[in-house]
């Protein structure tokens, strides 16, 4: 029974938080088990030169071994991702996976320049500041200690990194991807002379929005249902 109950929850996660989250925890398992490391992280000479494409998503999917940093990450992944997809992307999955494709672009061409390795806590981070900056007047309280409004949580979260012992210039990229997106989607088209620059391409409308139905629409009479019974 605890395992229906858990099955019929995993299907009522968003598919893209669903998928994400997944392919996260499968991927740590994978390592845990069959792979390495060494085979995920991003490493420009291998994906252009030995065509190790496979890395420009791996190093998005793999959050270290299991311990306290994967389960936080993976809290705050699901949480903040499910809570996007839920809210101001409901109804919206093209622009959802749009944002993770823009967002991912942009981490990967930085992640060129800074030498990163793995990318999935800053597209973690971007996520968070997407939507603390769509929640500005929420109240968050962390782990009991500090109460602040929601903006401030992506800083939080460097600074409790920080205080890990761990670099913040993936938490920077995050925040500062997260902020590139946020200006583009909700502050420049609403800016005198702006316009929206991130459009969402046809072809991922098709595949992940469901077509709207015109209300004027009338079927033909074959393609009304008819009672055979006589």
């Amino acid at each position: 029974m605890a395992q229906r109950g858990l099955a019929a929850e995993f299907w009522q996660v968003p598919a893209v938080t669903r998928a994400y989250t997944a392919a996260c925890v499968l991927t740590t398992a994978a390592v845990l088990e069959l792979i390495t490391p060494f085979q995920l992280y991003f490493n420009p000479d291998l994906i252009f030169r030995k065509l190790q494409v496979w890395r420009l998503v791996t190093n998005f999917l793999f959050f270290g071994p299991l311990g306290f940093s994967f389960f936080f990450n993976m809290l705050f992944l699901y949480r903040y991702c499910r809570m996007l997809e839920e809210g101001s992307f409901r109804g919206r999955t093209a622009d959802f996976v749009f944002m993770f494709l823009f967002g991912g672009v942009l981490m990967t061409l930085f992640g060129l320049l800074a030498s990163l390795f793995f990318l999935g806590q800053a597209f973690t981070i971007m996520l968070v500041y997407v939507w603390s900056r769509r929640n500005p007047y929420l109240r968050m309280n962390f782990f009991g200690l500090l109460n602040f409004q929601a903006p401030f949580l992506p800083w939080v979260l460097m600074a409790f990194s920080l205080l890990l012992g761990n670099s913040i210039l993936v938490d920077l990229l995050g925040i500062a991807v997260g902020h590139i997106y946020y200006f583009l989607e909700d502050v420049f088209p609403n800016q005198p002379g702006g316009k929206k620059l991130l459009l969402t391409p046809n072809f991922l409308k098709l595949i992940f929005d469901a077509p709207e139905e015109d209300p004027n629409y009338r079927p033909l009479p074959e393609e009304q249902p008819e009672d055979h019974q006589q």
